[in-house]
Parts: structure tokens; C-alpha cells; sequence
């Protein structure tokens, strides 16, 4: 369903069928600007003819109304809804797709003429066309979701030029521009708050109604809604990188790449029509070699009943909405998914590993304690640690100058350099200053009597001139929904890991707090690549949740990658393919629930349209069926199939 999915506006005002080369039968249906009215009007001209022309046939004899004229009658009843399926039918086989359902519906509905059953072949091309409305229908409503967040997006920007309010392009802004944001506008880029404070809706971009009050200096994004009073944000990224730039091309293209269940509908179509074709021709005239009393007219309309049954509407419709359907519902719920593969894979999910520091805790850390050995000056020291942590832009750096307050950039910092999983190294006044984890006091054999491995917070070794400084204890608080996640996750009967880089003792203590299954601490990048190794050696599946740059490799290697969004690196993000919007983690076991209503949807779909069609089919060859039993079989089992995919969007995941 790519055509459902663009959001280019579309010259055509009825709804249009695409059927592309390796597509099967593609169906996007665009409803326009019509009215429910305008879009049952041909329908209901049809519905009107067709009462008038069963009521003479068979209610109010006349004697006018016979021959010629009750062909041109029904003829008149069949051209407000045959003629654009004989049109598309027309136009497909031009495009080299012959064997569509509108050729199927066509060569049926003309041929229940050709034999002199007029009602039946107005019956069954008007029951069509009143479910390819409902399809359209259903199909924009699907989309309803999806276009709200589309149109977060302002075309333009009140910007602050000389003093004065200036109106702008969007696409215009650039990095460092004031835009003057009025109660109730929406910001059109990323930026830092120069107001002292503001009340946003954020429902655009996390699914949370709850507003968010943010201070001067917080970070605000594109598609925020001003609540109260005016405020002035300076633009910091530009318009195409902005996070609701990202957030929209990743919604845009999520159907791009499809599930497995769904290409597979889409061949199995491409195959299935065309036999379906010769075993209705092989209906019609074989018998004429194995029956006494053939009657051609007989088997022919058994081949008709057949080919109305064989349409594949029910799935090819609707399996590609019950997954649009499911993306959909999770970007409402502040939940993106990069393509519908990816919800057929997270319904599959076995283990769920997750990173410590912004994704199960709140990534804000505070210093608890600050040890200095007797023969430091502990000012100096604090002073010293401030100013190299300064060129860090970890969590911890921000909690130690919350801390130890200004920067002294007087001090005179040489040979600075960054220690991946150890901490930060420089020269001072041509003494070597060491902050970082126990494990860089090691690497430089500092020896030091402290016994870190029984404290629960995460410590910040310092070492000074060759010797041990002291340390300073720094704790991070656990997000408040994260005992529910693990437990949820528990319930699905998904296994929680937790990989960090932090000490051992604090990852424990916080996996105790939540009951995660197994935690491992004091972890370098590829330390995690290898756990999720070893996971996926027994042949397990693997969702890894995280936020940091260092994530970005396990995200990669994990089956289902999921970033934070709002505390998450721009490379984990990019790298991911769930993203989660609000840094909730109970969004997680929320996202793999739409995996598996949604996969529930696809295959109840699956199942309930071949079982009746078969059922059908056997009927039809059989003489048991009519005409009207096909419309059921196609018409029908398409609208029970619809009805159950849009299900997905009612759903409460919470």
C-alpha cells in the first residue's frame, strides 16, 4: 500500500489502483474531497435502477418492459459503477497486469450479461463498488494518524530581526534566529528556550497530553505547541535536521519496507490470479467432454460465480492496512517504527536487553559525596576536576559542575584526552591529572585503599601528580515507570538483561530495584556487542533498548534495535529501528503488544479469507452457489477482513 502511505497530493479525485510491476495487486484508495454522499452517488443511482428493474421483472408486469429495452435498463443500472472498474481493468492490462480483480470483476459481470442474468451482473459490480467506498474509507481513516502528525509542521516563522517580529519561510530560518512563538503556534525548528519559562503540548511528538513545562536553556523541538505565553527560542539545528523532520521521514517511509507476510500476499496474488483465471475456463468447457447433459450456458455461469469468488481483495487489502494500522497506533503512542517488518519482528521477541543510564534511569545525576584524601586541597581539586569534566559532555560532567559551580578557565589544561570506558586524562602545571572510573587508576597504577566495589553509586576516581586524589560518589534516580516495564515484560514472558557501562555494584543494585533476570556492569562497547552474541547464539531473539553514541553497535546487531528519542544520540536513532519518543521505557513492552495485535490481525485476515473462500469455491464449481454467495466471498469477506484491520487503531496499549 505505498500509495497510501505518500503524502504527495493526488491529481485523481476518485480512488486510484496502482498495479506496478511486482506488486500483486497494489490498492490505494483517495477519497479526495468527496463527501460520503459524493462517493456513494454512483452507487446509489445504480442501487435505484436495479430496485426499479427487479420490481418490473418480477412485481409490476408490463408487457414494455422486455427485449431491448430492459437490456438497455440494466445496462443503464450497470454504467454508473461498471464503467470505471471496466476502465481500470482497461488500463491495467495496458500497463501489463492483466489478471487484476478488475479484470476479474469485469469479464464476470459482463459475461452474467452475455447469458441474460442482467440482476445478478448489476448485483454484483454494484456490491463492489460499495466496497471499494468502504475500502477507501477505511483506508483514510487509517491515515488519519499519520496525516495529523504530517501536519505538525509550520510553513512558517515569526522571527525577531532588528527588535522587530518578522515573518519568514520555515525553510528559511537559520541557526541562530530568534522566532517569537505566540500561545498556541507550533515550532517549526529545534532550538534553546531564551525565555524563562514555557508550557509546551508535546502530544505531537510523544503521545503525551500531560504539558511539559521546560526553563530557560532547555532544549525545545519542532512541533511543541506554545501553551501560555509568548516565548523567544533560538534556532540551534537547521530545518531538514530538526528531530520532527527526522520523525516525519521516518513515518513517511515505515511502509516502505514491508513484513514478510506481506510481500508474500503480494507474490502469492500475482500467482494466484491467473490460475484461478484458467481453472474457470477449465470450469466452463471441460465438462462439455465428461457430462451427458452440458449445457453451456450452465457451466459457463459456474466459471463467472468462480472468478467473483477468486478476487483477492480481502488480502491484499487488507494485511498491508492491518500493518499500516499498527504504525499508526504505535505513532500515536509516541512509538516509531521504521517499517512493518519490524512489528512482525518485535512480536517475536524472546529478550529484551537494555542499557542503564537514560534508558532506565533518568540520565540526571547528582553528586552525593565528595572523599578527598587529607593531603589535597579539596577546592583545588574540585576546581580541577571541574574544568577537565568541562570538555566531557557525559551526564556526569553536567552533575559535577551543578557541583562545583563556575569554570576556572584560567587553569591551564594541556594534552586533554578522552579514554573510551576508563575517563578523561590532561596535564596540569605539567602534573598528570586522571578522573574517570577505578579501572583508569588501574590502567596508570595508581594504587589507592579505597573499597569501591561495596559502594552503590557510581564513583568518579581522581588521581593527582602520580597519587590518589580521592573520589566523588554520583547517583542517578530510576524512572518511574521502570519496575512496570520489567514487570509487563515479565508477563509477555520476555527476559530483561541490563548492560552498562557503569560499576558492577550500581548496575546490580538498580536490577534488583527493577527484578531484571540478569545485569551485567563495567562494560566497554563491544563487551555489550558480546553478551548480545552470546545471546543470539542460542539461537534467541533480541530487542536492545539504548540512548548513548556508544549504543549505536549493539542497536545494529540486535534483531529489533530500539533508541530512546528525547535523551537519544542522533547516530543510536539513526541506527535503531523502533524509536521511542518520550524516553519512556514502558513504551517498550507496549511496542512489542502492537507487534503482536497487529501479527494477530494480519493472520486472523488470512485465515478467515481463505477459509470462506474455499469453502465458496467448492460450492461454486459444485452449481450450490450463486452469484449473490460470490459477493459475499469477495465483497464481503473484504469488508469483515477491513473492519478487523482498522480494530487496531481503537486499541488501548497502555
Amino acid at each position: 500500500m505505498e500509495e497510501c502511505c505518500s503524502t504527495k497530493p493526488k491529481k485523481k479525485e476518485q480512488h486510484t489502483h496502482d498495479h506496478s510491476e511486482g506488486d500483486g495487486h497494489d490498492h490505494s484508495h483517495d477519497t479526495g474531497d468527496k463527501t460520503p454522499f459524493q462517493m456513494f452517488l454512483p452507487a446509489i443511482i445504480s442501487f435505484v435502477l436495479l430496485l426499479i428493474g427487479i420490481a418490473l421483472d418480477n412485481y409490476i408486469k408490463t408487457e414494455w418492459f422486455t427485449g431491448w429495452v430492459r437490456l438497455v435498463w440494466y445496462l443503464a443500472a450497470y454504467a454508473p459503477v461498471g464503467l470505471p472498474v471496466l476502465k481500470e481493468a482497461y488500463e491495467s492490462i495496458i500497463k501489463g497486469d492483466v489478471f487484476s480483480e478488475f479484470f476479474l470483476m469485469g469479464i464476470a459481470t459482463v459475461g452474467a450479461f452475455v447469458i441474460g442474468e442482467y440482476p445478478e451482473g448489476v448485483a454484483v459490480m454494484l456490491f463492489y463498488s460499495v466496497g471499494e467506498v468502504f475500502q477507501g474509507m477505511a483506508v483514510s481513516r487509517a491515515k488519519g494518524n499519520i496525516k495529523a502528525l504530517l501536519d505538525q509542521r509550520p510553513d512558517e516563522v515569526t522571527i525577531i530581526e532588528a527588535s522587530q517580529p518578522k515573518t519568514i519561510k520555515a525553510k528559511e530560518t537559520k541557526i541562530g534566529d530568534i522566532i517569537q512563538l505566540k500561545p498556541g503556534e507550533k515550532l517549526a525548528l529545534d532550538g534553546e528556550l531564551m525565555t524563562e519559562s514555557a508550557s509546551f503540548n508535546t502530544a505531537a511528538l510523544t503521545g503525551e497530553s500531560k504539558p511539559d513545562t521546560k526553563t530557560k536553556g532547555e532544549a525545545v523541538l519542532a512541533g511543541m505547541i506554545n501553551m501560555n505565553s509568548i516565548a523567544l527560542v533560538k534556532v540551534n539545528t537547521a530545518y531538514e535536521d530538526s528531530k520532527l523532520s527526522k520523525i516525519l521521514e521516518l513515518v513517511q517511509n515505515a511502509t516502505a519496507q514491508k513484513a514478510p507476510t506481506e510481500l508474500f500476499i503480494r507474490k502469492f496474488a500475482k500467482v494466484y490470479t491467473p490460475i484461478v483465471v484458467f481453472l474457470a475456463i477449465g470450469i466452463c468447457l471441460l465438462p462439455y467432454f465428461f457430462v451427458n447433459d452440458y449445457q453451456f450456458r450452465d457451466w459457463l455461469y459456474r466459471a463467472l460465480i468462480f472468478l467473483v469468488i477468486s478476487c483477492p481483495c480481502a488480502l491484499v487489502i487488507s494485511i498491508p492496512l492491518g500493518y499500516f494500522g499498527g504504525i499508526g497506533a504505535a505513532s500515536r503512542n509516541g512509538i516509531l517504527f521504521k517499517g512493518s517488518n519490524f512489528l512482525d519482528s518485535i512480536a517475536e521477541i524472546q529478550n529484551v536487553v537494555m542499557d542503564k543510564t537514560g534508558t532506565m534511569t533518568e540520565g540526571v545525576f547528582k553528586v552525593q559525596e565528595v572523599i578527598i584524601q587529607p593531603e589535597f586541597n579539596k577546592d583545588e581539586i574540585l576546581k580541577l576536576v571541574n574544568v577537565l569534566e568541562s570538555k566531557s559532555t557525559h551526564p556526569v560532567a553536567t552533575a559535577i559542575h551543578n557541583y562545583a559551580g563556575e569554570i576556572d578557565h584560567s587553569i591551564p589544561l594541556e594534552n586533554v584526552e578522552e579514554i573510551a570506558g576508563h575517563g578523561l586524562k590532561a596535564s596540569v602545571n605539567g602534573k598528570e591529572l586522571l578522573v574517570g572510573n577505578f579501572k583508569l587508576m588501574d590502567k596508570f597504577s595508581i594504587s589507592y585503599d579505597t573499597n569501591h566495589a561495596n559502594i552503590v553509586y557510581t564513583l568518579i576516581a581522581i588521581a593527582y601528580d602520580k597519587k590518589f586524589a580521592g573520589y566523588i560518589t554520583i547517583a542517578d534516580s530510576i524512572k518511574s515507570d521502570a519496575k512496570e516495564t520489567v514487570d509487563n515484560l515479565h508477563r509477555m514472558g520476555v527476559k530483561a538483561t541490563m548492560l552498562s557501562g557503569d560499576k558492577s555494584t550500581v548496575v546490580k543494585y538498580v536490577a534488583d530495584q527493577l527484578g531484571i533476570d540478569s545485569a551485567f556492569g563495567d562494560l566497554l562497547p563491544e563487551d555489550k556487542v558480546n553478551k548480545v552474541k552470546e545471546i543470539k547464539a542460542k539461537n534467541q531473539t533480541v530487542a536492545f533498548v539504548g540512548d548513548g553514541v556508544n549504543d549505536a553497535p549493539v542497536v545494529a546487531l540486535s534483531d529489533v534495535g530500539i533508541a530512546m528519542g528525547g535523551l537519544g544520540s542522533d547516530a543510536t536513532i539513526e541506527t535503531a529501528d523502533v524509536v521511542i519518543q518520550d524516553d519512556k521505557p514502558s513504551k517498550i513492552p507496549m511496542a512489542i503488544n502492537i507487534g503482536k495485535q497487529t501479527k494477530k490481525i494480519v493472520w486472523q485476515n488470512i485465515i478467515l479469507a481463505f477459509a470462506v473462500k474455499a469453502v465458496v469455491l467448492a460450492l461454486g464449481a459444485g452449481g450450490l452457489a450463486t452469484m449473490w454467495e460470490a459477493v459475499f466471498a469477495d465483497v464481503g469477506v473484504a469488508m469483515l477482513a477491513i473492519l478487523n484491520a482498522v480494530r487496531i487503531q481503537r486499541m488501548k496499549f497502555n
